[in-house]
């Protein structure tokens, strides 16, 4: 069966350097990391992350609703208003029973079950929240947003570590190709900018400890990177069959043309050195869409600025792009928003094929 064309109607986002799709992008292609201490984290080896700011998320999300999501959650709510949008569509005049919501996370709400085990310590069951359950469980990214937008067709939270972004966006493209729904909302979310989170990457030597300017501890690729810088924020994409999107004369973004999947099944943590695992899943990516690798004229990057990762990634980017295209990785500027990575760097990517801009990795002094 051949898969229809897959087009991204709509696009939202909301990250360390903006709270919408355009402020996002134009804090990427400034280059410049926000990276700075976090008063919450005061005590833990690692101190800092870059974090949304400048915005009351319970304000922007209704306070009658807002206490029962966490921050991942509120997160993910934003940036599907502003996909959804952005695609022309009004969940008041869509069929909900034909609309899924697909959007991953890697942590859920890990932060908000260790704050409510210290209130059940410290000051009993009766001081913990009611919405404590609502608070932690992975789905509720997906179901809020299915709440709010009136969808009632499939929902799902994939959950796969740095890769739930792109893996909720090929989930939505196999219902949308085979028939489950005609609209799906897809993308991912994270917020582990919380102590026991950070505590943990700094004693796994993932992460890059303070040495001076915070603004360029995050450094992809360069020769000494010294690891990754932790982020949080969203993106959420709507989806479509190409030939639904013309029907109604809307004008898509981009088109999604293939996906690949693999595990490396190597180490919990590390990639596998050669990379050839990786690689199977881009050459499947490039075999789905009908492509040869020399087509290929961008590639956004993982990125991730750990000494192995990217070691292995740029082996595998030239190895499979001999021709050499132009790369980016934006965790120089955004960290490592986890779970949502995939999606925000999709985003990203999806803004650089429209504007031709290809922006600047931060922080990779040649």
């Amino acid at each position: 069966m051949r898969t229809p064309a897959i087009a991204v109607t709509g696009l939202g986002m909301i990250t360390p350097v903006g709270n919408d799709t355009k402020s996002t992008w134009d804090g990427v292609c400034a280059a410049v990391s926000p990276a700075r201490t976090v008063p919450a984290l005061a005590g833990c080896a690692i101190d800092f992350a870059c974090v949304v700011d400048g915005i009351d998320l319970d304000a922007e999300i209704g306070r009658r609703t807002a206490f029962r999501m966490g921050r991942y959650v509120k997160f993910a709510v934003l940036a599907a208003r502003e996909a959804v949008a952005d695609a022309g569509l009004d969940p008041a005049g869509w069929d909900g029973s034909r609309v899924a919501v697909v959007v991953g996370t890697s942590s859920g709400g890990s932060a908000h079950l260790t704050d409510q085990a210290l209130v059940l310590e410290r000051r009993g069951p009766e001081a913990t929240s009611p919405a404590g359950v609502l608070l932690t469980i992975p789905n509720m990214p997906a179901a809020e947003i299915a709440i709010e937008m009136r969808a009632t067709g499939p929902s799902m939270a994939p959950c796969t570590a740095c890769s739930s972004g792109v893996t909720a966006l090929s989930v939505a493209r196999d219902l949308l190709a085979t028939g489950q729904c005609d609209v799906a909302i897809a993308g991912a979310t994270e917020s582990t900018v919380f102590p026991i989170a950070m505590t943990g990457f700094a004693r796994s030597g993932a992460a890059a400890l303070a040495d001076g300017d915070l603004s360029r501890l995050s450094r992809p690729f360069a020769a000494d990177r010294a690891g990754l810088v932790m982020g949080e924020g969203a993106a959420v994409m709507v989806l479509e069959r190409a030939a639904d999107a013309e029907a109604r004369g809307a004008e898509p973004r981009a088109l999604l043309a293939g996906t690949g999947a693999t595990t490396d099944a190597h180490h919990p943590t590390s990639p596998h050195p050669d990379g050839r695992i990786a690689r199977a899943a881009v050459e499947a990516a490039l075999r789905d869409a009908g492509w040869r690798a020399d087509e290929v004229e961008h590639v956004n990057a993982h990125g991730t600025a750990t000494v192995r990762n990217d070691a292995a990634e740029a082996a595998l980017i030239s190895r499979v792009y001999p021709h050499r295209p132009p790369v980016t990785a934006p965790k120089g500027v955004l960290g490592h928003c986890m779970g949502a990575a995939g999606a925000i760097e999709a985003g990203l990517t999806i803004l650089t094929l429209q504007r031709g801009v290809v922006p600047p990795v931060a922080n990779l002094d040649a």
